[in-house]
């Protein structure tokens, strides 16, 4: 089976912010969000470090890079959450995402931390999440980078995609690899 570069790339498609994002759509992206570090343990238990270094596409990370990724990038939203409720208007700050997953921490760090600390980080982000108040849906951050204002539902569905965009990531490697 093989896919072309965007289908390995985009599995899940592209995120697409939807014209209208009702309290039933955000209950379903939490869902995702609050699931996200158990699928991820369940999908990588047992693999072999040369599988954890296995690129899920031509030039793409590989697994460890990704699962590490996903700690770095919820970090960062969860901050921007808490920023989004805050401050009005917050801008958000950027990073290389390409940069920080080449740092001496991925490749030497085990797989399991990061699972830890998103397993921790999705149980304090899901309860904020679950405690905000329709109102709180509606507050925006800037991101200067894109010059994009995003309301906090907005950024939720973006991590929602993320979420399922990677975990389609780890099946596409198990599908090519015959794992």
């Amino acid at each position: 089976m093989m896919l072309d570069l965007e289908q390995l790339r985009y599995p899940v498609g592209e995120y697409i912010i939807p014209d209208l994002i009702s309290p039933t759509l955000r209950d379903q992206w939490i869902a995702v969000i609050a699931d996200l570090p158990g699928q991820l343990k369940q999908r990588i238990e047992g693999l072999s470090p040369e599988q954890l270094d296995t690129p899920y596409r031509p030039g793409g990370w590989t697994l460890r890079q990704l699962i590490h990724h996903l700690a770095d990038s919820h970090m960062n939203s969860y901050i921007r959450f808490k920023l989004g409720l805050t401050e009005d208007r917050a801008a958000i700050r950027p990073y290389d995402e390409s940069r920080w997953a080449e740092l001496p921490d991925t490749p030497n760090t085990p797989v399991q931390v990061s699972l830890n600390l998103l397993d921790n980080l999705h149980q304090r982000w899901v309860v904020l999440l679950q405690q905000m108040k329709d109102s709180d849906w509606e507050r925006t951050v800037y991101h200067p980078e894109n010059k994009q204002t995003y309301r906090l539902d907005e950024l939720l569905g973006m991590y929602d995609w993320h979420s399922r965009h990677h975990l389609a990531h780890i099946e596409q490697t198990f599908a090519q690899n015959g794992w």
